[in-house]
């Protein structure tokens, strides 16, 4: 049994980071059959890997239909956005210059530069996704850990809601890079609101984009 568990909770971690990296667009049915057969485990592993998924609020399961990567409302992206708001600040208010999880988040940003120039926006994604995920590592706590990158897999889901990514992404890249810097001057109150003027400006976005979508798909008027 410990097992079993261990390897649906295993498959659950591989298509938890499928859908961070954006593998796997919202609203896409993930079919029992492939995956078992392309993960190499049996129906009822990852069958029990859905249901971990679902408690992560990454898939749902429709009625004789199957398994689908969940489409976000702007309610969860409110929602998203305020636990990322008191997990974050708390990171960046803790994080001194010196930190390792400083450098990471320095790192994230090289690489969000490097991918914003080659134009491979779905990297700049990945790469804000691990710039945030980064400063939460200045928390010492694994269970916060585990908590952003919960929060994270799904904010990739709101991410490829929008309709043009260049346009998102690109200027939250300097961003990124401003908040990096006043954390090595150990400027933490310029940082935090750096910071809160991003996650306000992006769960703008954002919640309207979802919006957007949820219009398109019912057919309703705005």
């Amino acid at each position: 049994m410990t097992r079993t568990v261990g390897t649906a909770e295993s498959v659950a971690d591989r298509l938890r980071s499928a859908i961070s990296a954006g593998d796997f667009s919202p609203g896409a049915q993930l079919s029992e059959e492939r995956l078992s057969e392309q993960l190499g485990v049996s129906r009822n592993t990852l069958r029990e890997a859905f249901r971990l998924l679902a408690r992560d609020r990454l898939v749902e399961h429709v009625f004789n239909r199957g398994v689908f990567v969940r489409r976000l409302s702007a309610d969860d992206v409110a929602d998203l956005y305020a636990a990322r708001r008191v997990l974050e600040d708390a990171a960046v208010r803790a994080i001194p210059p010196d930190s390792p999880a400083l450098a990471s988040a320095a790192d994230a940003v090289d690489a969000a530069h490097a991918a914003a120039a080659a134009g491979n926006w779905r990297a700049v994604g990945t790469a804000d996704i691990a710039f945030h995920s980064a400063l939460v590592r200045a928390v010492p706590s694994t269970r916060v850990h585990a908590l952003m990158d919960s929060l994270l897999a799904e904010m990739r889901l709101a991410f490829l809601t929008t309709d043009d990514p260049a346009s998102f992404h690109a200027g939250f890249v300097e961003r990124n890079a401003a908040i990096v810097a006043a954390l090595r001057a150990g400027d933490t109150s310029t940082a935090s609101a750096l910071l809160t003027d991003y996650l306000d400006d992006a769960e703008r976005t954002l919640r309207t984009a979802a919006g957007t979508d949820v219009t398109v798909r019912t057919g309703a008027t705005r």
